[in-house]
């Protein structure tokens, strides 16, 4: 995989790095709304609620291969380029970095406390702050170092769950029972997101301080910060400043797919073979084969959009992509407040309701309304609604929203 193409204006390499963003913030949405949609249950047994037969079956496993981890892994990445794309952007004009950093990632970490605990226990911003608190020290890394150091952090998860395997069998039966829902508290579950917002907001305080307490550290933040770290490496080669040659990317999609798809293929397989046992699908090789596969199909997908960037194929879902990739941080939250009022009690009452295929109609819907809604937005306003919060708050001062005319 070689070669690197002339060199291209900044805006362009923006631009390129929001059509992979859009694509990554939808894609997202595909694993994000079951967790809207069904009990805490059903990610990790997906047979444990709903129909798992014909259609539905084809959608979990089709969103299994494609897209759990996939996405989440691609936009860390990109999280990670951006740290190092917004630090360059202010040296480059003789701007402080250090103060703006944490001043920005703070306000990320509040905002991501709220959506957890008020909206959405299944929050991804408390992981993406916490991390950049830590990686603004490595961003002046060699892009070499960044991938050992990335890869290193990626595996300590991975050696966690396998060494799990090997430990006693009481410390392996009280893992298990942190995933063997009883009947009654799905139960109790589904009741509660079907109840008042104040019967939601206890439902979702024990999860959200399950993820900040338990998962975070013992996962999520190894796997973002790994992933965010590689992600640097990747912005300073030119990978995802869409700096590299159409050959390049062609190669990284077919090489991303030939190692991604047989891992991915052969985690359904497994985990089927096993009856979809959470204990087999969260410890050892049951996690390995889309642990590691994401990350191979997280680059090919990086292949592919920037090939598609390169050939200007499509280019008006190429803007659209930008328009959404530009306001991701109002476009993630809006999924949630879409899904919310679908799916809990204070809004439609749908939770519990909605089998695999009607929440994969669901999240084309959303697909669609958000492409159309964040280029329309951008031809009069320079940020999302939620950007030009974050900006305005980092800065301590009211930003400029309308464009000029």
């Amino acid at each position: 995989m070689t070669g690197i193409a002339a060199p291209v204006r900044a805006q362009d390499r923006i631009e390129s790095i929001d059509v992979l963003r859009g694509f990554a913030l939808l894609g997202i949405f595909l694993m994000n709304i079951q967790s809207f949609a069904m009990v805490e249950a059903a990610y990790f047994d997906p047979s444990r609620y709903g129909d798992l037969t014909g259609i539905n079956w084809w959608v979990w496993a089709l969103s299994h291969a494609f897209a759990d981890m996939k996405f989440m892994a691609l936009f860390s990445m990109l999280f990670g380029a951006g740290i190092v794309l917004v630090t360059e952007t202010r040296q480059a004009k003789g701007l402080p970095t250090l103060a703006h950093h944490y001043s920005r990632n703070f306000w990320l970490l509040v905002f991501g406390l709220i959506h957890a605990y008020l909206i959405w226990y299944g929050d991804i911003l408390v992981t993406y702050a916490i991390a950049a608190f830590v990686l603004y020290w490595l961003r002046n890394l060699r892009a070499v170092w960044l991938f050992v150091l990335g890869a290193v952090t990626l595996s300590v998860p991975l050696l966690i769950n396998l060494s799990l395997t090997f430990a006693p069998p009481e410390v392996v039966q009280e893992i298990a029972a942190d995933f063997a829902y009883t009947t009654e508290e799905i139960m109790a579950e589904v009741e509660a997101y079907r109840g008042s917002w104040s019967e939601a907001l206890a439902q979702r305080i024990p999860s959200a301080l399950g993820m900040h307490i338990e998962a975070l550290p013992g996962f999520l933040i190894w796997r973002a910060g790994g992933l965010m770290l590689i992600g640097m490496g990747l912005f300073k080669i030119g990978v995802l400043a869409g700096r590299r040659s159409a050959r390049f990317y062609t190669r990284l999609a077919i090489v991303g797919l030939a190692c991604g798809l047989p891992l991915v293929t052969l985690s359904i397989l497994k985990l089927t073979e096993h009856g979809h046992d959470p204990l087999f699908g969260q410890l050892g090789m049951g996690i390995a084969y889309n642990y590691v596969g994401s990350i191979a199909l997280a680059l090919a997908y990086t292949g592919i959009v920037m090939r598609m960037v390169h050939g200007n194929w499509l280019p008006g879902l190429q803007k659209r992509l930008a328009a959404v990739g530009r306001t991701a941080f109002t476009n993630y939250i809006l999924q949630s407040l879409i899904c919310t009022f679908i799916f809990y009690g204070f809004g439609l009452g749908l939770f519990g309701h909605v089998e695999r295929w009607g929440q994969l109609l669901i999240v084309i819907a959303v697909w669609v309304l958000q492409m159309i809604i964040a280029p329309l937005w951008l031809a009069r306003y320079r940020f999302g609604p939620l950007e030009w919060m974050w900006r305005s708050l980092t800065y301590m001062a009211l930003q400029p929203m309308r464009r000029k005319t």
